[in-house]
């Protein structure tokens, strides 16, 4: 993977990047952050980089043999760990096509992503005692190339401590030229004697801009859209890209909204039953993401009233309709209305009954927007 594929994080990138062209490539590397803000397309690029013959001055060449064996994920000296589920596979090898399949699809991907797409009961995967023994035995084996070689693990917090205890040795003295790379989430469930191994590297979230400018070349959705949707997933890719699939036209999302907000206030109860009515005939998936919207304008409104708007997150044409709406969010609504919705979310997601759920919806609303 090219490092111009990784969305955002450009002092990130300079920064692996000048580490191997200065000869600095810790042996032992964790990157710690959300998936959605590109751990593992951050590593995949510099593992890239680091086999790449005739690097760039910012980026691999992405047309030497090195480099087109690492963006197939079949380079020899690149061996790769991640969670199995112990009743199909206790090692990676035996999925490594399934792993090939999901990273060539989109580097982007969470431990929920994977485990759906490696077992149909959706068990929960670890990284197993077994599964230590064969990093062990791959890396005692010499370079293919002659050059580095290194084991990338996804979700190092899956390991279970045997497997963990297992590598404690190989971590603090790998064989010559051996890089491990650690991707992880967080790490509040890996053991401290494996933190303390490594060097560590935070993957910050995505900004704004890039993130917008992705998926609007990619994801083909206006600016509108895209403003919105960066504003509220906090640079997370992953989540942006599910708000999208939740929601095709998410233009409707505030369409909805702001329909919902004006028959309440004007206590219009043919109208209230109307707008019930054809939120209940979407989809499920639709319904969360409404709400989950209503929450993030609330809070919104709020960080408006107290702040001058200098910390929202909205487009342009969400920032239009809150110059005049927010002034009904206040102290005296906010904690019903976000109980409320949040409440709403949570009965949806175990199959409550739309209709009578948005109709009671338009009139806690009703009463609340009039306690301004």
């Amino acid at each position: 993977m090219l490092f111009s594929q990784v969305i955002g994080q450009k002092d990130l990138k300079t920064h692996l990047i000048n580490e191997i062209n200065h000869d600095k490539v810790g042996h032992a590397q964790m990157f710690i952050g959300k998936p959605g803000y590109g751990g593992l397309p951050l590593a995949l690029a510099f593992v890239q980089y680091l086999f790449c013959e005739n690097k760039k001055k910012s980026d691999s060449c992405g047309e030497c043999i090195s480099c087109c064996k690492v963006q197939k994920l079949q380079h020899p000296d690149l061996s790769f760990s991640f969670p199995s589920v112990q009743q199909i596979s206790k090692v990676s090898n035996k999925l490594l096509l399934e792993w090939r399949e999901q990273v060539l699809e989109t580097p982007y991907f969470d431990l929920n992503t994977w485990i759906k797409k490696i077992d149909t009961k959706e068990r929960r995967p670890i990284i197993s005692t077994d599964e230590g023994a064969e990093i062990i035995r791959k890396l005692a084996l010499k370079s293919y190339e002659g050059g580095h070689k290194v084991l990338l693990m996804w979700m190092p917090e899956e390991m279970n401590t045997a497997c963990a205890n297992k590598l404690l040795k190989i971590l603090e003295e790998p064989p010559k030229k051996t890089v491990f790379i650690l991707v992880a989430e967080s790490s509040e469930k890996i053991l401290q004697t494996i933190i303390s191994r490594t060097q560590i590297v935070m993957v910050p979230r995505i900004k704004t801009d890039p993130m917008s400018a992705f998926l609007q070349s990619e994801k083909k959705v206006t600016s509108g859209i895209t403003e919105s949707i960066s504003a509220r997933v906090d640079g997370d890719l992953i989540e942006a890209v599910e708000l999208l699939i939740g929601n095709e036209g998410l233009d409707e999302n505030k369409t909805l909204f702001v329909g919902l907000m004006r028959v309440c206030y004007k206590k219009n109860v043919l109208g209230m039953m109307l707008w019930a009515e054809s939120v209940a005939a979407t989809s499920n998936e639709h319904q969360k993401v409404f709400l989950k919207y209503a929450l993030h304008m609330f809070r919104q409104s709020m960080l408006r009233n107290y702040t001058k708007d200098h910390l929202t997150k909205v487009s342009k044409e969400e920032d239009e309709f809150l110059q005049n709406f927010a002034k009904f969010i206040t102290g005296n609504n906010i904690v019903d209305f976000m109980k409320t919705f949040n409440n709403g979310h949570y009965h949806l997601e175990r199959n409550a009954n739309s209709k009578i759920l948005f109709t009671n919806l338009c009139f806690q609303v009703m009463r609340y927007i009039h306690m301004a």
